[in-house]
């Protein structure tokens, strides 16, 4: 199982160059998407080279999650506490993006290891925004408690017009994914291969990760959400959060895990459809060769016999 890395090596490269170019530098204005329609418009000037303004088009929410201002809740704080003086918020943002960031490389640490530790993080700035909230959720949850002013069903967005959602309690966090496939291949793909990923989760050496189940129907835990947003055809997985995989230096990597899952999900049964059609034409063309190989032993056999390797002896040859 391959696990997405949460940087945009996209950016942390354009960022990482522009860095050690020193106070040489060329005008840039690009644009690059990464998966779940997660958009980004970088640009430097000459006038300016050491920086940078960042504007992120986050998927289209769905109408069921909660936002503040446009963003997810708490998101302008945790870029706040992420980045610190090294980025300021503009506000409005570009037309047609989310958040812009004016981020300033002349305020970055000296030391080479903290200045590419906020590099990273920079170029992580999907998980800052999109987790923000799921990260308030589990920060609580690591105390056990519950955050203030938060409903008992709560949704997030995590792909365009799409919803994944968390029932928070002291002790624990339910998490819900209603899976959402296009193709049809994809849709049996994804059943089959959700279905084996509970059923890994129940061997003794995954004891202490979440408990994981699946179901074709909506679980009881999404009582009361609109029709729409139960539109899933490869069912749903539910996922059991516990203190203790929100600990230490837990917390971040489950954020992105449980954050980017619907991806993960996605790239490995794309992945196996890709394995099967290969599997598939290796043994199209192992038939083929068998075939050919048929083909010339009959048609040797007909020059043979054709040949004059046999002479056909008649009466009158014989009497002579």
């Amino acid at each position: 199982m391959i696990l997405l890395q949460s940087p945009s090596r996209f950016l942390l490269q354009t960022l990482q160059d522009r860095v050690l170019s020193g106070e040489k530098g060329m005008d840039i204005d690009c644009h690059t998407v990464e998966f779940d329609d997660v958009r980004y418009h970088i640009q430097f000037s000459m006038r300016n080279p050491k920086v940078m303004v960042l504007s992120v088009a986050l998927p289209l929410p769905s109408p069921e999650a909660i936002l503040c201002d446009g963003l997810p809740l708490g998101a302008i704080e945790a870029i706040k506490a992420a980045y610190g003086p090294v980025v300021q918020i503009l506000d409005p943002p570009k037309d047609g993006f989310d958040l812009t960031m004016k981020i300033n490389l002349t305020k970055l640490p000296p030391d080479e290891e903290q200045r590419n530790a906020i590099l990273t993080q920079i170029a992580s700035v999907r998980e800052v925004v999109l987790g923000a909230p799921l990260k308030i959720l589990l920060k609580h949850l690591a105390s056990k408690t519950v955050a203030p002013n938060v409903d008992k069903l709560v949704a997030l967005v995590h792909r365009p017009n799409e919803s994944f959602f968390l029932a928070p309690q002291a002790d624990k966090v339910t998490i819900v994914y209603p899976m959402r496939f296009q193709d049809s291949i994809d849709i049996v793909l994804a059943t089959s291969f959700l279905q084996e990923f509970v059923e890994a989760r129940r061997t003794a050496a995954l004891n202490n990760v979440p408990s994981c189940m699946w179901s074709p129907a909506p679980p009881l835990e999404l009582k009361g959400v609109p029709a729409e947003a139960l539109n899933a055809n490869a069912g749903f997985v539910t996922f059991v959060v516990y203190p203790r995989h929100v600990e230490g230096k837990k917390l971040d990597r489950t954020v992105w895990n449980l954050l980017t899952f619907h991806a993960y999900v996605s790239y490995h049964v794309k992945c196996s459809e890709g394995f099967m059609h290969t599997r598939m034409r290796r043994r199209v063309e192992s038939l083929i060769q068998a075939l050919d190989r048929a083909k010339s032993d009959a048609e040797k056999l007909k020059k043979l016999v054709n040949g004059g390797s046999f002479k056909r002896l008649s009466l009158k040859n014989e009497g002579n």
